[in-house]
């Protein structure tokens, strides 16, 4: 009209006719911006650990539960890390293992369960990316400590029962030592050495459908392209899981075969007595680590999952003293005595 254009009209809804917005649980960004020691700006990723925050019911009840277990294992490992110095009828190969068992036990459990009960009572826990990586770092380390752990008291027993004339000759103070400074060590060179040199990148809000900072449930958030990795840690895994458990098996074997050897009673009750806490130690924690780390995974952490770390990351730990000392006559005649000094003083 004359040339001139009509203004653009933009159509807004009368107010009170849209409706209301949808309730979305607020998380914090993943990156917070602030500034560095240099005066520059400097980011900091953070993430959620939803773990049971959308449960609160369930939350509550899982924090008793939790707190019991760790409760119970740092009680019950310790009081086997004490009658083991004290007692010196417990030092024997068998038990030195054990006591490198308890004590990593704790370990173990110190590095996740305290953050976890911590977000229990927390509506959205956080946590920075450097507690993550750490949090998860020392967790594998653990894992696989125990594996070969597991592996090395397998043989201990293998020789006790198949060559028990040789038994103190072959599993000399030496050989303990080397065989558990073996295990501490590799684990480190297998995990500790390939984690901090990958290229993690992450991008977008972060929030882990986990307990804690598992190292699947991280990996599967970064953006980066981790697939030589990826392949690194399946490699990695069958050596540190597959292997030593092909270990123990094979040592159970031999010691089937010597045992079926055997022409008395006693020695058939002696064995399977000898062997039967640590048989049932690696069933618990092998099974839950290989349907873990193993077996094919979804490119999204299930609920599935997350209970299994727990059986292997907290009932595992707690679950050991429980079962080499109620099934272990050694440990109750070393408590008895400790409790008839402490009595007699």
């Amino acid at each position: 009209m004359n040339g001139l254009k009509e203004p653009n009209l933009i159509y807004r809804k009368p107010p009170g006719s849209e409706p209301p917005p949808k309730m979305i649980p607020h998380f914090p960004p993943s990156r917070s911006f602030g500034r560095g020691v240099d005066g520059q700006n400097s980011t900091e990723i953070f993430f959620v650990l939803l773990g049971l925050s959308q449960y609160p019911r369930a939350q509550t009840a899982f924090f008793c539960l939790l707190l019991l277990s760790y409760t119970i294992t740092l009680l019950g490992n310790g009081l086997i890390l004490l009658l083991i110095c004290y007692d010196r009828r417990l030092h024997t190969p068998m038990y030195f293992f054990l006591s490198n068992l308890s004590f990593l036990d704790v370990c173990y459990t110190t590095a996740s369960v305290p953050q976890m009960l911590v977000n229990c009572l927390v509506s959205v826990p956080v946590v920075s990316l450097g507690q993550c990586l750490a949090q998860m770092v020392v967790g594998l380390y653990m894992g696989v400590v125990e594996c070969l752990l597991l592996a090395a008291m397998a043989y201990d027993r293998c020789v006790a029962i198949v060559d028990p004339l040789r038994y103190p000759v072959r599993m000399g103070p030496r050989l303990c030592s080397l065989l558990a400074g073996t295990s501490w060590t590799a684990a480190f060179l297998l995990t500790v050495v390939p984690v901090l040199t990958m290229p993690l990148e992450f991008c977008g809000r972060q929030v882990i459908n986990h307990f804690s900072c598992e190292l699947l449930a991280l990996l599967k958030l970064a953006c980066s392209d981790l697939q030589f990795y990826e392949s690194l840690m399946v490699g990695t895994s069958a050596l540190t899981l597959l292997a030593p458990f092909a270990f123990i098996v094979a040592s159970y074997g031999m010691i089937l075969v010597a045992v079926l050897r055997m022409r008395s009673t006693e020695g058939h009750g002696k064995a399977f007595s000898t062997c039967g806490s640590h048989l049932t130690v690696v069933v618990l924690f092998y099974g839950s680590a290989i349907a873990m780390y193993v077996m094919p995974q979804d490119k999204i952490i299930r609920d599935r999952d997350k209970i299994i770390s727990i059986s292997y990351g907290v009932l595992t730990p707690m679950m050991n003293p429980l079962i080499y000392s109620l099934r272990n006559k050694d440990m109750k005649g070393a408590l008895r005595r400790l409790l008839r000094r402490k009595a007699d003083v």
